[in-house]
């Protein structure tokens, strides 16, 4: 059925009224990009400007930190100040947590010749170091921000990790593209990940958002490429491993091993080969 639309007075009047209920500091995105970058630069040098390498520029840094984050939360959250005050405590658990992330990353990739390699120029753990800083928003119900982070890390690598998800320590993404992780996931640590794995639900009614949809990880588990693994109930046992392309909506034991098999057999006649899979 189609609806009048209103005249150019009315339709300029809607959005002065909508502008005006509008809460979202305008320039979030911008805001969420150079949090991003300047909480990257405070935790690792390599991400510095080269007019604040001494150790001068540190304070710098996180004077500059400290004003973006509360520029960003205070028209989000009643209480900004001590929402600032408690993520920047937190900020070296975080640091903590991302060196072993770097050096799992480094320790199982062939192909990464050093730590500052890994930090520089993996999007595995990029993707990583935003979470963790979105997550402790997250963790303190600061509302859009810590979304707005994980977005920007999805358009800078690939990875989709909702800033909910709970990840243990010396969590490592190789390749990363494609990568999905629900926000009620849970992943615990030493866990490795390969390009396009999903941990996702296995339904997405909305009656279901107070619920925990997505899976959780044990300690010590690899999954390769492509593998899909959904459900809240769905429980991969400490150290398995989930081979590429498997779909699991299951528990599975500690000490497992998940393949996708394939057979090949020769059919009778000119049809050529059946492909099982």
């Amino acid at each position: 059925m189609q609806h009048d639309a209103p005249s150019w007075r009315d339709f300029l009047a809607a959005r002065k009224a909508e502008r005006q209920a509008c809460d979202a500091p305008r320039p979030l995105r911008a805001l969420a990009e150079e949090f991003a970058f300047r909480t990257l630069a405070l935790l690792f040098p390599q991400f510095a400007h080269p007019s604040r390498l001494g150790a001068h520029g540190v304070d710098d840094e996180a004077a500059h930190l400290e004003a973006l984050l509360r520029a960003a939360i205070t028209p989000l959250v009643p209480h900004a100040e001590g929402v600032v005050d408690t993520v920047l405590s937190r900020l070296p658990a975080v640091h903590a947590a991302l060196v072993l992330d770097a050096e799992a990353i480094l320790r199982g990739d062939p192909a990464a010749e050093s730590l500052e390699e890994v930090i520089v120029a993996y999007p595995g753990f990029l993707a990583t170091a935003v979470h963790r800083v979105a997550h402790e928003l997250y963790r303190l119900d600061v509302p859009l921000f810590p979304r707005v982070l994980s977005e920007w890390a999805h358009r800078e690598t690939g990875i989709d990790i909702h800033p909910g998800a709970r990840i243990g320590t010396g969590f490592a993404i190789d390749h990363g593209t494609g990568v999905v992780i629900g926000e009620t996931s849970e992943i615990g640590d030493r866990v490795r990940l390969y390009q396009g794995v999903t941990l996702g639900a296995l339904a997405v009614s909305k009656k279901l958002a107070n619920r925990k949809r997505h899976p959780t990880i044990g300690h010590d588990v690899v999954i390769y490429a492509n593998a899909t693994i959904l459900g809240g109930d769905t429980v991969v046992g400490e150290g398995s491993v989930i081979g590429g392309y498997v779909w699991l909506t299951t528990s599975v034991p500690p000490r497992s091993v998940v393949q996708f098999s394939s057979r090949v057999e020769q059919r009778g006649g000119d049809d050529g080969l059946e492909f099982h899979i």
